[in-house]
């Protein structure tokens, strides 16, 4: 089998069976058996001598192929030469040689192309083979500057955000290269693909929001691209130089080139590039957190472009400072859009809070509410009576999701394809792809709904692509536009992923509406308890290294109180953990519990300290929770290493217990929260191996009639705990915990114990 190409017919490297488009996601990507033709390959083993070589030997070096085949290096290349390669062979892979390759003993004439010429030499170790791929210098007039390079990574420090880094970055590149186009693509969860920035020649069809699957980047070229970061393919048209022999006489398996520079590419991948008019590409990886991110994709359409070395690998160290730059940035964003979104649902609160509000109908009136999570459609449904905004499925369709998607704790929880939860959802998919609910009970919940990706975005009715359209033809079997189709297939009735500080919003929707909502329910007290054991749960979450307690009491007299406690993974590893009181008990302190829980957990997703998240919750609760007080701590720990950070507003401290009777740890406090005064200190310690931390509510100690001190030494006494890895083991001694203080305890309790495991 054959393929058309602009050249003439298509040849195939050694490892490759003829072009098949159903084995793409098999190919031997990575043992080609060939090169490139703008360069020569040899590998040698650690004596120096050739075991395999590339058929342009005779051309290049003035020695035929099977004649090179055991020579040793020095014969070839000369000995300085071959010197400096076997000293390059013995470190890191960096930088390639450039040297001028003398006339040497296996070609006293001279003949070979290379020879009397400055050459690049890249050098890098395959199994137990040095492999040198030789390459002539090409013109260094247009490589760019330290200062240059300086320039650019100033440029690209100065990129506040994930898409304006990637307009800079595609810009930068260009700049560097040459290539007629540079564009920054962009993997999704599931591999597809998105042109989110490109820099252009004017005179070129954009691609910029171009989408492309999974398939068009298998996962065999994705791992390449994530321990290579960059591959350059000179010219479209080459023929592939094969490697003899083509497999190794050492071990029997052909020569791994993961790493090589001169690497010959796929056919398939070669036909696409031609199908688009490309006579020559480059790609720079982008790896964030080891993770293949997206590439810098780099076109050229004018003839055959080969970029120097020193541009190339400028390019590769631009491409890894982007790298860390783009998980900064997109931390950034993430916190940006929850404190942008915060912001709004702090204002939609105090709208919903006026005496004279219609909560209910607000919730599917209000366009702010949608756009809270980016959606197009809401229901709720309250006392079993559903009602709707924006664009939904029928009633039938949302208690269908409803019942699918609701958990039992009324948390927020999503799906992107509603489909996977029952295949005749797939009918709603152009309003209701995807949703997000939250509740407080089986009959009272909000649902988010989102539209299919496809109908969303819709490439194919972009008159901009005409002239691509009209180059491909009937016949045309890769393509940009035939991916995009085979794109919109994968993702037809999926709707854009909720990431998951929508879910955090969507909660904070929940905990607000449901605390208006008990002052004018006839089941206040009941819907109130229910909220606060999903809020303050007996169960603590699993922190490797760390056995966690925690457990709630309610008042012998009230019901309802204003206790808390809350764990939270920070994104740095730590873990941050809450304790917290509202002054009062009731419906009220209830309310007004969730709402100070949410803000700080909300504050502490977002990045800030613990210090200032104190600080902006007194602010806030001064502002919108009038004559409301609370008292709170917030301890940052790194499992790893037991070092914390402690931020106390007018609550107790905690009590370290190590090895024998427990200590306070002591600390400036800032004031209570919702006085709007007073700036938090943090203190910082250590939590050993073994080493436990009790962080409680005054309801341990508060006895009527007993001095607080005494209870508080007589709760330092106690002594520290055993091992928290089983509720039995916690219950038993937060038990002990409550029966070391004596007299009525008449004030809902909670206690929440650290233990460093390791």
């Amino acid at each position: 089998m054959t393929d058309t190409h602009p050249s003439g017919p298509l040849s195939h490297t050694p490892a490759y069976a003829p072009v098949d488009l159903s084995t793409c996601d098999r190919e031997p990507i990575h043992v080609p058996g060939a090169i490139q033709p703008h360069g020569v390959l040899l590998a040698m083993d650690d004596d120096g001598g050739v075991v395999v070589a590339s058929a342009n030997c005779a051309q290049l070096l003035g020695v035929a192929c099977e004649a090179a085949i055991g020579l040793a290096a020095e014969d070839l290349l000369g000995p300085e030469v071959a010197a400096l390669v076997g000293e390059r062979a013995h470190g890191d892979r960096g930088e390639p040689l450039t040297v001028r390759l003398p006339v040497a003993p296996a070609d006293p004439e001279g003949d070979g192309t290379l020879r009397g010429r400055y050459v690049d030499i890249a050098v890098h170790r395959s199994g137990d083979r040095v492999v040198a791929e030789l390459e002539e210098l090409a013109d260094s007039r247009t490589a760019p500057s330290f200062q240059s390079v300086r320039g650019t990574m100033a440029r690209l420090v100065g990129a506040t955000t994930v898409a304006s880094l990637a307009d800079r970055l595609a810009a930068e590149i260009r700049g560097v290269t040459g290539f007629d186009r540079a564009m920054v693509y962009r993997f999704d969860a599931d591999w597809n693909g998105e042109v989110v920035a490109e820099a252009r020649r004017e005179d070129l069809n954009p691609f910029l929001g171009l989408h492309y699957p999974a398939t068009d980047i298998p996962a065999q070229a994705r791992r390449l691209y994530t321990v290579n970061w960059i591959r350059l393919i000179a010219d479209i048209s080459y023929r592939p130089v094969p490697l003899q022999p083509l497999h190794d006489p050492g071990t029997g398996a052909p020569l791994d080139l993961s790493f090589s520079t001169l690497r010959s590419v796929s056919p398939i991948h070669v036909e696409y590039l031609s199908n688009m008019g490309v006579t020559a590409s480059m790609s720079v990886s982008l790896v964030v957190d080891g993770q293949l991110w997206g590439l810098i994709a780099c076109h050229h359409y004018s003839g055959p472009h080969r970029p120097s070395h020193d541009a190339r690998a400028a390019a590769e160290m631009i491409g890894q400072t982007a790298s860390q730059l783009l998980a900064e940035r997109e931390r950034s964003d993430l916190r940006e859009d929850a404190l942008r979104a915060q912001a709004t649902l702090a204002g939609l609160a105090a709208s919903l809070a006026r005496p004279d509000a219609d909560i209910l109908g607000a919730l599917v009136e209000e366009p702010t509410v949608r756009d809270l999570l980016s959606a197009t459609g809401i229901a709720r449904c309250y006392d079993d009576v559903v009602a709707t905004g924006g664009a939904v499925p029928p009633e039938a369709a949302i208690r269908r999701i409803a019942a699918l998607l609701r958990g039992e704790d009324g948390e927020a929880r999503s799906s992107a394809h509603l489909a996977d939860l029952d295949p005749e959802l797939a009918a709603y998919a152009d309003v209701a792809a995807g949703a997000m609910i939250v509740g407080t009970a089986a009959d009272r919940w909000v649902i988010w709904f989102r539209p299919e990706l496809e109908r969303v975005v819709d490439w194919g009715g972009d008159p901009s692509n005409a002239k691509l359209y009209e180059r491909e033809g009937p016949n045309v079997r890769l393509s940009p536009r035939k991916s995009f189709d085979k794109w919109r297939e994968v993702v037809r009735g999926h709707s854009r992923p909720w990431t998951g500080w929508q879910h955090d919003i969507a909660n904070s929707v929940r905990t607000h509406v449901a605390g208006l909502m008990l002052h004018r329910s006839r089941e206040q007290v009941a819907v109130a308890e229910s909220l606060q054991r999903t809020v303050v749960a007996d169960m603590a979450r699993t922190v490797a290294g760390l056995d966690v307690a925690a457990t709630y009491l309610p008042a012998t007299e009230f019901q309802l109180g204003g206790d808390w406690w809350d764990a939270l993974q920070l994104a740095d590893g730590r873990v941050a953990f809450a304790i917290g009181d509202v002054a009062g008990h009731g419906v009220s302190a209830v309310a007004a519990m969730t709402q100070i829980r949410t803000a700080l957990r909300t504050l502490l997703f977002a990045g800030h300290r613990a210090a200032e998240s104190l600080d902006q919750l007194d602010l806030m609760m001064d502002e919108l929770m009038e004559d409301q007080i609370a008292s709170a701590a917030v301890l940052v720990l790194d499992p790893r290493t037991g070092d914390f950070e402690l931020v106390n507003a007018g609550h107790l401290p905690p009590i370290l217990y190590d090895e024998g009777r427990g200590r306070l740890v002591e600390g400036t406090h800032r004031p209570l929260l919702g006085i709007g005064l007073g700036t938090a200190r943090t203190v910082t310690g250590n939590l050993g191996p073994g080493a436990t931390l009790l962080l409680f509510t005054d309801g341990l100690i508060e006895r009527r009639g007993q001095d607080l001190v005494l209870s508080l030494d007589q709760l330092r006494e106690t002594g520290e705990p055993g091992p928290l890895d089983s509720p039995d083991a916690a219950a038993m001694w937060v038990a002990s915990l409550v029966e070391s203080v004596p007299g009525m305890r008449d004030d809902d309790t909670t206690v929440l114990a650290i233990r460093r495991t390791g």
